[in-house]
């Protein structure tokens, strides 16, 4: 009383400018940020899908209907919006592809609890319901999910490609895609692609090696060895450089004769040594000697240096070379493989390099996906399209579970949750039914990009399912029926996991405190 009777002002807490936002209001802001990211990305999924053109910060434009680069690309700020983007990075890095149905499902599931929220339930009792939902869904597709064979792998990456820039070349690019991953044991981190700048996509190739763009030391050097045997190497090709300095005093003109002839002789013999591996192809990390370069060259040898550290290891693991610290422990048992060198000279200015290809590698670790198209966008559209078919593929590989697409097994599950949802007496019934209809958004989706009547649609789908047609989905054409498309079952059930826990970690906040006012 005494403080108050003095008239001494309140304890100030937070800065005049910092603004708290407590009860609806907060979760306002959570469902304003899921309506904008799902009003962003529907009307790109699907095979009818469109793109959105990108004009990004540095004048650059990108055209894609790619989930990842259309959310890498906004600069968010609302904590909301950011939780929503991470979670997209997430899904992209784990899964390759998926990133767009992983936002429509985490936005629908929050525009869901919003809607629960309004009829009084608490929080908790969403989340419980929720993951309660979500592990029935789980159950559902690891139920229904198959094994792989060579024909459905091609349907994954047909479907992964549909609806994107690559869509009319699917058939090659989908052979390219399996042959790819069969060659290098379903690992897509060891698939490089090399834009050609020629023909079409249909013209789109597989390389047994690598192509790297480099300048050519020499155009007296070959620019054909067939057989190449490779040697890479890291570090200089170029005489051993002394640590210490030196100074060498010069009395006579003879000295400094001997001294010229005796570093002649070190190139000499380490010239020697290396031709003597039996390599005609030395690649390397540093840069060349010339002495060294011209020695090489009289023996017909190729040489090229300034490899950064991933390309020497992709030359190695194509070639199956052993990458060589020290010139002189070259030997035989070093020395990779490769079917032909062929090194392509170009107009010598600073932007155009010369390419230097290793093809037809007897037994490549690393493999090139050469991809044709004239139109720069077009072909890099195409890129992203092939590396998210590449990673979603290489996953049902590796993984051998395969599940149905275009919006079937999200019905088959919603209809599990809505069943087990019959069986429960609390309140988180309630929100396992929501999350079943937040399922629903993929074919309702898939729908309204086909242009035809979602609801009707949906009831449709519904009906079959019920009926035991659990292979129905919405084709795209946007009828009910199936649909061929095939995807990875870890990519959905890491979709689902991550929109759930998402969707959870937002309805647990209750205030939102801004230093900014905004």
């Amino acid at each position: 009383m005494g403080d108050e009777a003095a008239g001494k002002p309140p304890v100030v807490i937070l800065r005049e400018e910092t603004s708290v936002t407590s009860g609806t209001a907060v979760q306002e802001k959570l469902i304003a940020a899921a309506r904008v990211f799902a009003d962003l990305l529907s009307p790109t999924y699907g095979p009818r899908g469109l793109d959105k053109m990108l004009y990004k910060t540095d004048g650059t434009t990108a055209v894609t209907n790619d989930g990842a680069k259309i959310v890498a690309e906004l600069m968010v700020k609302h904590p909301a919006a950011k939780m929503f983007v991470a979670m997209a990075e997430s899904q992209e890095n784990s899964c390759g592809d998926g990133v767009t149905g992983t936002l429509l499902i985490s936005a629908e599931l929050l525009l869901e609890a919003g809607r629960l929220l309004q009829k009084s339930l608490h929080p908790l009792t969403i989340i419980d319901g929720y993951n309660q939902a979500n592990q029935i869904a789980q159950e559902t597709i690891a139920h229904q999910a198959v094994a792989c064979t060579p024909k459905t792998l091609q349907e994954v990456a047909i479907t992964s490609l549909t609806g994107k820039g690559a869509e009319g070349a699917a058939s090659v690019l989908s052979e390219m895609i399996v042959e790819a991953l069969e060659t290098v044991d379903g690992d897509a981190d060891f698939i490089t692609m090399h834009k050609t700048n020629t023909g079409s996509l249909s013209d789109s190739k597989l390389l047994n090696g690598i192509v790297v763009r480099r300048r050519v030391l020499l155009d007296s050097l070959p620019s054909i060895i067939e057989d190449a045997k490779v040697a890479t190497i890291n570090g200089d090709i170029a005489p051993r450089k002394q640590i210490r300095t030196a100074e060498i005093e010069i009395e006579e003109a003879a000295q400094l004769d001997a001294f010229l002839a005796a570093e002649e002789t070190t190139r000499d013999t380490l010239a020697e040594t290396l031709l003597a591996s039996g390599a005609n192809t030395f690649l390397c990390s540093g840069s060349v000697d010339k002495g060294l370069l011209h020695r090489l060259m009289r023996a017909g040898c190729f040489v090229a240096g300034e490899f950064d550290d991933s390309e020497l290891r992709n030359a190695s693991l194509a070639t199956g070379s052993r990458v060589i610290e020290h010139l002189a422990d070259i030997s035989a048992e070093d020395i990779g493989r490769a079917g032909r060198l062929v090194s392509e000279r170009r107009a010598a200015t600073d932007q155009v390099e010369d390419l230097i290809r290793l093809e037809s590698c007897p037994s490549p670790k690393v493999v090139t996906c050469e991809v044709g198209g004239a139109n720069d966008l077009a072909a890099e559209e195409a890129i992203r399209a092939i590396h998210d078919a590449l990673r979603s593929t290489g996953l049902a590989m590796q993984t051998n579970r395969l599940i149905t697409g275009g919006g079937a097994i999200h019905m088959s599950c919603a209809l599990a949750i809505r069943e087990a949802a019959e069986r429960q007496a609390g309140r988180n019934r309630l929100a396992m039914e929501a999350f079943a209809r937040a399922l629903e958004i993929i074919p309702t989706t898939l729908a309204l990009n086909t242009g035809v009547d979602a609801l009707d649609r949906i009831l449709e789908l519904r009906a079959a399912h019920r009926n035991g047609s659990s292979e129905s989905g919405i084709t795209a054409e946007g009828k009910v029926g199936p649909t061929g498309a095939k995807e990875a079952a870890v990519s959905l059930e890491s979709a689902l996991n991550s929109a759930t826990e998402t969707c959870a970690s937002m309805l647990r906040i209750d205030q939102v405190v801004s230093a900014r006012g905004d």
